[in-house]
């Protein structure tokens, strides 16, 4: 039987859709949540796990034979003693054969403060004695592609990583189905996988196509550091939060994801989605923008 926790996000869900259609029997999946009224509707029994609670992650994992951890989107520093739970609880079930996790692009590399948790994780994994594997994944295109249409609305993609810094970023869905293949995968499997897309993009290159696709002109606008978190703050974002996404940006600037040497095209069997085309979809999914 294989679990999926944090089966209520986007590539929780990805995986269970990814599983059934790989043939694998509704039956011989679980999926948990926080709130399993939640995950009703993916088909698979739903069970409850929280992270922050150890003994309803034992019961969750009860019968299980493979794990998919997916990272808690607690408070960051709180992260690995929940992670931690699922992986006592794996390691006392007696059942579980393998655990894999969803990580970091770079993994004990990453220097940025998202980074810590991840690697936190990977030690606890290290000294678990569980056969385990680390999905290392970059960012997801969709982190980019989900907001065009306000960034086309004021005419400008903001940031503070320059306009020619470079993200190898892959989609949910791509992401999902090379965590069903290592968890599918008969006989050992790598400690640890570095995930990205096949082509790194610049944000540079994302506005031109942005403008080129919606027939709008769209420029990237690089401002400094302190602005950025400013500008993230005045959407209403936690000036934590804000501060950690501005990090990112350093990161970016630093070419940490832009990282790639195709172990996800080579886990899907075929390269992986060409970033223009993700935001092709994108825009016929979103508002349109109505010149006033």
């Amino acid at each position: 039987m294989i679990v999926i926790t944090g089966a209520s996000g986007h590539l929780g869900r990805g995986v269970i859709k990814k599983l059934l259609a790989n043939g694998v029997p509704a039956g011989e999946i679980v999926a948990t949540a926080r709130r399993p009224e939640s995950i009703a509707d993916l088909g698979v029994e739903a069970r409850l796990a929280d992270y922050t609670r150890p003994e309803t992650v034992s019961a969750a994992l009860a019968g299980a034979d493979r794990v998919l951890l997916v990272s808690s989107s607690g408070p960051l520093g709180q992260r690995v003693p929940q992670h931690r739970a699922v992986i006592d609880a794996a390691k006392a079930s007696g059942t579980v054969t393998r655990l894999v996790y969803t990580g970091v692009l770079g993994g004990e590399q990453a220097n940025f403060t998202l980074a810590d948790d991840h690697k936190g994780t990977e030690l606890a994994l290290a000294e678990s004695g569980l056969e385990y594997a680390v999905l290392r994944n970059g960012w997801y295109t969709e982190n980019y592609t989900e907001q065009l249409a306000p960034a086309i609305a004021r005419g400008a993609i903001v940031g503070s990583a320059g306009p020619d810094a470079r993200v190898a970023s892959a989609t949910r869905a791509e992401y999902a189905e090379a965590a069903v293949a290592v968890l599918l995968a008969d006989g050992p499997v790598q400690t640890a996988y570095e995930l990205s897309g096949d082509t790194a993009w610049s944000f540079a290159e994302l506005a031109d196509e942005v403008s080129r696709r919606s027939g709008r002109s769209v420029v990237y606008q690089h401002v400094s550091p302190e602005e950025h978190r400013a500008i993230l703050v005045g959407a209403g974002l936690p000036a934590d939060v804000a501060a950690i996404l501005q990090d990112v940006d350093d990161a970016v600037a630093r070419g940490e994801l832009a990282r790639g040497d195709g172990t996800l095209s080579r886990l899907l069997g075929r390269p992986t989605e060409p970033w223009t085309a993700a935001v092709a979809a994108a825009l016929t999914t979103q508002p349109k923008v109505v010149s006033g």
